[in-house]
């Protein structure tokens, strides 16, 4: 077994993240979703309270945290082992959720664009912390070489910020075009020029389905096809929807 890759599961408490079985309503699905994706293999669980799907809408951070808190009052009585990760681009939302459970990984999908004091929040707790590439890529003409500068450009934020450890996430699906995708997939070995460890955030998304004419809902075994390349491309890290099929891959 690849003992070196991690799974993340993601676990969705919106009603607008566009894989709909990836989403729970209430304490006691999202206890049960938690409960099967550990008892699958999950090294992480993934807590996305809003959704980042092309076209929604941020709700706002009292919205954001009015569905997290019950979940971290369950997480901080009943998973105190547990790695979890919160999706949010809120410093705010993650001071509350530090109060609430102490350590967490951040996964922030504008890499301290969003919110500016995002890097220097993370550092100042001493947080795991995970940037995305989220900038729109219409107009480029090298998309690998593109998303290597914006690493090496982030590294010094990171650095000014106190950030001394971060993972780097290429942002499949986010300001870029399926062939974009799959291209960037295929020289995911380029990205290693920054140093830092990858996470692959593919799972079910159009350029595991459009290519075959599926459904997010049909695209499980070209999500795995996919996983694979980012495995032998040195992904450390999965995101996915699908633990126990991930898992499998590593064996």
């Amino acid at each position: 077994m690849n003992e070196k890759v991690k799974i993340m599961g993601i676990v969705n408490i919106n009603g607008d993240s566009f894989y709909a079985a990836s989403r729970v309503h209430g304490t006691e699905e999202f206890c049960s979703r938690v409960r099967q994706m550990l008892d699958d293999g999950a090294d992480i669980i993934d807590i996305g309270a809003c959704s980042s799907r092309p076209g929604s809408t941020y709700p706002g951070w009292r919205e954001e945290w009015r569905r997290l808190r019950p979940v971290l009052k369950v997480i901080s009585r009943e998973y105190p082992s547990v790695r979890f990760s919160i999706a949010t681009f809120s410093s705010r939302i993650v001071r509350k959720a530090y109060r609430r459970i102490g350590h967490f990984m951040v996964y922030d999908i504008y890499a301290g664009e969003a919110a500016p004091e995002m890097p220097r929040t993370v550092a100042e707790l001493g947080l795991e912390y995970v940037a995305m590439h989220n900038r729109d890529c219409s107009a480029s003409h090298d998309i690998a070489a593109d998303v290597a500068a914006y690493f090496k450009e982030f590294e010094k934020r990171a650095e000014a910020a106190g950030v001394k450890e971060w993972i780097l996430d290429p942002g499949f699906g986010f300001g870029k075009d399926v062939q974009q995708n799959l291209e960037l997939l295929e020289r995911l070995p380029e990205l290693h020029s920054a140093g830092r460890e990858i996470l692959v955030g593919i799972s079910r998304k159009r350029m595991t389905y459009q290519p075959a004419g599926l459904t997010p809902e049909e695209a499980l075994d070209e999500t795995c096809r996919l996983h694979k390349t980012a495995i032998e491309g040195g992904a450390l890290y999965l995101r996915v929807h699908d633990v126990a099929q991930a898992k499998a891959l590593l064996q």
